[in-house]
């Protein structure tokens, strides 16, 4: 298929049946098993199903499901007909969806069914048809419409560069952005990093505790594994340490995604052990937020396999710096992923030595159209070629990038600048810290100081400030060390577990 006629559910999902793989299992959840000849043939009678509904090629469906293997039959299934799905956190509040609902003016939501109470109040007096995912008495089910179309119908001539799906940014302020994504990038990030940096190969079977309805998720678990004839093993519910252990105990993955804060839920929780993980595990790999070096150097010594941490983002679609095999080192966040391009820019907008602080900007093929009805941020954003992240970086000598925190997070004391998470670092090695954010407070004379809003590790005394306060002060420096300390049971957090420090500065 040239450019023109380019549609990523053929390459994604027929593909794979023309190769010979039709017997093989695509995706498994703890309910089912799908076959490629099924997952294709099911996703072909998703464009039926959704013109009986009233769609035509680009509207849009919102998806608010759990990680079931109906998710890439209706994810898929769209795209092949040009239809445009916009699959949704499943963990927002009302308020958030009906935001998302009228914002994206998608005319039919699919709903997983213990969802199906948030979702019909955020829906409350909207024109929009809501489809149940699973048993809800009355309302319309997905199964049984699907069903009821005997023809898959032929994939739409899309184009490469045409809007294929639409992903919403958690945003760490301010409500979500509808970020539009074009047919060509899921292959191309599947290329660039699974198959270019990851090695990804047919006979992995992959399990991402980040769910699919976010960039990093739907990379991991669908774009990644259809792209080489893989398997994925997926997780409807909470991703706990003990669900997560189960299903890598039971399912014997060979690539395991997560995000820092689960890693360190992990390795606290008393079954971290490898008889209660995968004996196949040959990676693993951390994004979202940075991945602090004692978890995975803790984590190597623990299970004899590296994490690689690596940062993206929702408008580039996947991970853009990375650590990987032969290019690994704890604490940073790697060096480029072949095929894109990093610089740090000042606030002038000018490229900074190595050494020093400077925002993170990307160039790559995989980077959005642009956000939904949102001109000013877009073009603050997509600068031409290059992404602005909003993330805070340096880069060393020798090309690898170590995080300093978000744009927005940082602060000068005395002076200097002190980036939130080289201190949250510095105390998270304290062995009875699990979790803790930084933010600025100002002291008596109006100064900024770090404030540390912290969370202890189960039974056992807590210990004293000035024990924590020392404990930076040796790690990271002596103005850099919390000048209060609230202990609490937990930190607020976006869906996809990014600490939300605005919240605790307010």
């Amino acid at each position: 298929m040239g450019a023109q006629g380019y549609n990523a559910a053929v390459d994604m999902l027929d593909r794979n049946v023309s190769a010979g793989r039709a017997a093989k299992i695509a995706f498994i959840d703890p309910a089912r098993k799908l076959t490629y000849g099924d997952l294709a043939e099911s996703a072909a009678r998703v464009g039926p199903m959704l013109a009986r509904l009233g769609l035509r090629r680009e509207d849009r469906v919102a998806m608010i499901m759990l990680d079931t293997v109906d998710f890439p039959i209706l994810f898929w299934g769209a795209i092949r007909a040009g239809i445009v799905p916009v699959p949704l956190n499943t963990l927002l509040t009302a308020e958030q969806y009906r935001y998302i609902l009228e914002d994206s003016r998608a005319r039919v939501l699919f709903v997983s069914a213990p969802l199906l109470a948030i979702a019909q109040q955020a829906a409350a007096g909207l024109e929009l048809k809501i489809i149940v995912v699973g048993d809800a008495g009355e309302l319309p089910r997905f199964d049984k419409l699907l069903a009821a179309e005997t023809m898959g119908a032929e994939p739409v001539p899309t184009s490469a560069d045409e809007v294929a799906f639409w992903l919403y940014s958690s945003g760490s302020t301010g409500m979500p952005k509808g970020v539009r994504h074009v047919h060509a990038s899921p292959m191309e990030t599947a290329k660039l990093y699974a198959q270019g940096v990851l090695g990804i190969r047919p006979d992995d079977v992959v399990f991402s505790a980040a769910k699919l309805f976010f960039a990093y998720g739907l990379g991991n678990a669908m774009s990644f594994p259809l792209s080489v004839g893989a398997t994925a093993v997926l997780l409807p519910e909470r991703p706990t340490p003990q669900a997560v252990f189960a299903v890598l105990k039971r399912e014997q993955p060979t690539i395991f995604y997560g995000v820092p804060t689960l890693y360190a839920a992990m390795l606290a929780d008393p079954n971290c052990t490898p008889e209660h993980s995968s004996t196949r595990l040959r990676m693993c790999v951390s994004a979202g937020e940075g991945l602090p070096e004692h978890l995975g150097l803790e984590w190597k010594k623990r299970f004899g396999v590296d994490i690689y941490d690596g940062v993206g983002s929702t408008e580039m679609l996947h991970i853009f710096l990375g650590n990987y095999p032969g290019k690994l080192r704890y604490g940073t966040s790697g060096v480029p992923v072949p095929g894109y391009e990093a610089r740090l820019i000042d606030e002038h907008g000018r490229e900074v030595p190595d050494g020093e602080i400077g925002e993170l900007s990307v160039r790559g093929t995989t980077a959005a159209d642009g956000y939904w009805n949102q001109r000013e941020k877009s073009r603050r954003t997509f600068e031409g070629e290059w992404t602005r992240t909003g993330d805070k970086y340096v880069r060393e000598p020798d090309g690898f990038y170590r995080i300093c925190g978000r744009t927005d997070d940082m602060f000068k004391v005395s002076g200097q600048w002190v980036s939130p998470f080289e201190v949250e670092s510095a105390l998270i090695t304290h062995p009875r810290v699990l979790e803790c954010a930084i933010v600025p407070k100002e002291d008596s004379d109006g100064l900024l100081k770090p404030k540390a809003f912290i969370v202890l590790k189960g039974d056992g005394t807590t210990p004293a400030a000035e024990e924590l306060q020392e404990h930076v002060k040796r790690q990271v420096g002596p103005w850099k060390y919390p000048r209060w300390i609230e202990f609490v049971d937990g930190l607020p957090k976006t869906a996809t577990g990014k600490i939300q420090r605005f919240k605790l500065r307010d």
